[in-house]
């Protein structure tokens, strides 16, 4: 496995996203301040306001006037929450919201689909990056209630779970 291929995972608001080393690399920073990065993605720009939380694995980050509490989680998180040691394994969900504004790429389940820790559900974009929304737990896809296509808002439930 090339160094491009690595997988990263990190939590934003209780919602999981994934990406790659060559994602990361693609994103050009710059630290305009002591809490603030100026970011460029293809030809959008955002400002990032990152501060840190009580908990040394979580940071926040504002970005457009919406805060986002970003949950860093390093191999051996990833390792434990794969052997069930993890609160997700255990946790049980009655729906997936999603976790900021966007536009619904895709829906990648069907009612009455199992699923597991970690399965995608959809694919959000927001602001131009494509975010995969992963469950946490298991469960069963209830009812789905967005489209591909569709604009969703912060908080808004995709997805029902039986």
């Amino acid at each position: 496995m090339s160094t491009e291929d690595i997988s990263y995972k990190v939590s934003v608001n209780g919602y999981d996203f994934s990406f790659t080393k060559k994602e990361i690399d693609e994103l050009d920073f710059v630290k305009t301040s002591n809490h603030e990065f100026h970011i460029i993605r293809g030809n959008q720009s955002i400002t990032a306001r990152v501060e840190p939380s009580s908990n040394d694995k979580k940071i926040n980050v504002g970005i457009a006037g919406e805060t986002f509490q970003v949950e860093i989680r390093d191999k051996l998180d990833q390792v434990l929450e794969k052997m069930g040691f993890g609160s997700a394994a255990n946790k049980v969900l009655k729906d997936i919201k999603a976790p900021m504004p966007g536009l619904v790429l895709e829906i990648a389940v069907v009612e009455g689909q199992e699923m597991n820790d970690g399965d995608k559900i959809a694919i959000l974009e927001a602001m131009k990056m494509e975010n995969s929304i992963m469950i946490h737990g298991k469960a069963v896809i209830k009812k789905i209630l967005v489209s591909a296509g569709q604009a969703v808002d912060k908080g808004q439930v995709l997805v029902e779970l039986e």
